[in-house]
């Protein structure tokens, strides 16, 4: 509760330069559509008009909220015909749209914890795979996703697999990356001292990883779980933009730009801004639990 105060005023101040920026991005369009009309805006109307807009160069924070309420909740309250919507999701939903993109995203990262976690103790225990496979996992980050999406897409739908597995696996390229960098880190905080009081006691290799290697590494395992699962999320939504994809934050983000609706696009990206924050902050609540049970926090 002690951060909320400096956290809400950062937050106003972002929203008020937000509004103060509306003004110029938009007043030109504003500007030319009164000299059509004859008309001379003052910059009360001026102000009113650039805040209206029905496609603004930079939509006004409350169009970007009044969209994300009419996506969400008004959507799957009254469906696409008007009336109460009794079955599944409305395709025109935010939720429905994110809930496709989620699945794509838990999936590529848990494809991709476990790639990284077995990755990280091969590395650790085996000095041919940190010298080999280390470099290129590093180097594999140096490839724009943009360009291998594509490549990847084209390669599966080649063999047959389509849907949900490629947008999986481009989330599991992003997200195992810094799944395999945290745990080699964790895995060798241990120090010379506690290595060798375990050697004393005659510790197989197998007990020393699960007796004192894991334990030390659960810091560094969620620390670089958060990064993770906002980096498969990106990778969701990457994946969705080369297939044009009628499904997904993606989806609604290519249908915004094809059709200037700004509007659709700013709040498709405050959507998967949420959801990401909601992972993370899933992730924290289980670090804490874990950490606490473990006797590592308080």
């Amino acid at each position: 509760m002690r951060n909320l105060g400096p956290v809400l005023a950062v937050t106003a101040a972002l929203i008020a330069i937000w509004y103060i920026a509306v003004i110029p991005m938009n007043q030109q369009w504003a500007q030319d559509q009164a000299r059509r009309a004859g008309q001379d805006l003052g910059f009360a109307a001026l102000v009113a008009d650039t805040m209206s807009q029905q496609r603004p160069r930079l939509p006004a924070p409350h169009q970007v909220a009044a969209e994300l309420w009419n996506s969400t909740v008004v959507e799957e309250l009254t469906g696409r015909r008007g009336i109460v919507n009794t079955g599944s999701l409305s395709n025109r939903s935010l939720i429905y749209h994110g809930w496709v993109t989620l699945s794509a995203t838990l999936l590529g990262f848990a494809i991709g914890s476990v790639l990284g976690i077995s990755l990280a103790i091969g590395i650790v225990h085996n000095r041919a795979m940190d010298a080999s496979i280390m470099p290129w996992a590093i180097a594999s980050q140096t490839i724009p996703i943009l360009a291998i999406a594509p490549m990847i897409i084209v390669v599966l739908n080649a063999v047959g697999i389509t849907g949900l597995i490629p947008k999986a696996i481009i989330s599991t390229y992003l997200s195992f990356f810094p799944v395999v960098v945290g745990m080699v880190k964790g895995l060798r905080a241990p120090d010379h001292m506690q290595l060798d009081l375990m050697k004393t006691y005659y510790a197989s290799g197998p007990q020393v990883l699960v007796k004192l290697r894991l334990p030390s590494s659960m810091p560094y395992l969620f620390a670089s779980l958060k990064v993770a699962i906002a980096a498969a999320l990106v990778g969701a939504i990457v994946a969705e933009l080369p297939t044009g994809a009628v499904a997904g934050l993606g989806a609604r983000l290519l249908s915004g730009s094809y059709y200037g609706q700004t509007v659709q696009i700013w709040s498709a990206l405050f959507a998967a801004a949420i959801l990401a924050a909601s992972m993370v902050a899933l992730i924290s609540i289980l670090q804490r639990v874990t950490l606490k049970r473990m006797g590592m926090a308080t």
